[in-house]
């Protein structure tokens, strides 16, 4: 090992991996020269040419490839060991990947409780739509909104997503001004399109055979908090997850839009991990605190909406895939 310039080494890594020097001494904190001329050390070292220049960007050569592929594997080995060391120094920490609008909605005010439980535990939430990389992030888990079917992960299911479209009931008693029939009302409402859920307004109008000639969305959302607060303000019809919006509904600030369409109703919220995480006697402990609360949820989700006269229509991840593809 001594005749090998580790330093040289990584540097090369970088370059071969992010394609130019600007960028690898940039993921470094170096200048560019200082990452050339490790470059040419270690092309000095080999006796050979490393890398070859097309137009602004480096391409490996066969030799360059050759060393890119043992040294890609040697550093991502490092990085996971790294990681592994970090979660284990900080034992008292616990980090959490939800997205923004779940984050906000349904665990914030749900985390406290966990938090009186668990008083020595530093916790922090992670609010981004992005999934976590395990092996180059000091992710604990992440709560995923999705399908499932996540490989190489350990993917335990919590909570299914119920799926229908609301509005203000000032709104509502407007659209009835407009016509008796829903599916014409549906025709005249404003849409408020919620653009990252899984079961969006193109979906549902044709599931339930409702035919709109120029689809079009007034409104369109990266967040479904912002769609549900439209909605609330009166600003049109929101389809979004009941796990979202079900303290709105239970104060009457949203209503359905009929009762005469069926609820959607598929398994979309997973608690998602490598499996070695379960090591951690906290991520069990929250992965049982988790399912609890969410059964809880779900028990008076269904019932606030059984007691409105809404009826439900069960889906799968595949039959979901079926229809988005």
């Amino acid at each position: 090992m001594r005749d090998i310039n580790l330093r040289a080494t990584e540097y090369f890594e970088s370059v071969a991996r992010l394609g130019t020097v600007t960028k690898a001494a940039s993921e470094l904190g170096v200048s560019p020269s200082a990452v050339s001329q490790q470059i040419r050390i270690l092309e000095e070292q080999f006796g050979v040419r490393l890398f070859r220049r097309e137009k602004r960007r480096l391409v490996l050569t066969p030799d360059g490839d050759r060393l890119f592929q043992t040294t890609s594997q040697a550093f991502s080995a490092i990085r996971n060991a790294r990681s592994a060391i970090s979660r284990q120094r900080d034992t008292r920490n616990l980090t959490v990947r939800v997205s923004p609008s779940f984050g906000v909605r349904w665990l914030g005010p749900r985390i406290a409780d966990f938090a009186a439980q668990n008083p020595d535990w530093n916790i922090r939430i992670d609010a981004t739509p992005d999934f976590s990389a395990f092996d180059t992030e000091a992710i604990d888990f992440d709560l995923r909104y999705g399908l499932g079917g996540w490989t190489g992960l350990t993917v335990d299911p919590v909570m299914h997503d119920l799926v229908l479209p609301v509005c203000s009931p000032d709104y509502l008693a407007y659209l009835r001004t407009v016509s008796d029939d829903p599916n014409e009302q549906i025709k005249a409402a404003r849409l408020i399109d919620s653009v990252k859920a899984l079961y969006r307004w193109d979906l549902w109008l044709a599931s339930n055979r409702i035919s709109v000639t120029g689809l079009e969305y007034p409104f369109r959302f990266d967040r479904s908090s912002m769609s549900i607060e439209l909605a609330k303000q009166g600003g049109g019809i929101a389809l979004d997850s009941l796990t979202l919006f079900l303290p709105e509904l239970k104060r009457g600030e949203l209503v359905p839009f009929s009762i005469g369409f069926d609820v959607i109703d598929f398994p979309a919220y997973w608690f998602v991990c490598p499996p070695r995480h379960f090591n951690r006697r906290i991520v069990n402990r929250f992965s049982g605190w988790l399912k609890d609360k969410a059964q809880e949820h779900e028990l008076e989700a269904r019932s606030l909406l059984v007691d409105m006269g809404c009826k439900f229509r069960p889906e799968s991840g595949p039959e979901l895939i079926t229809t988005i593809s």
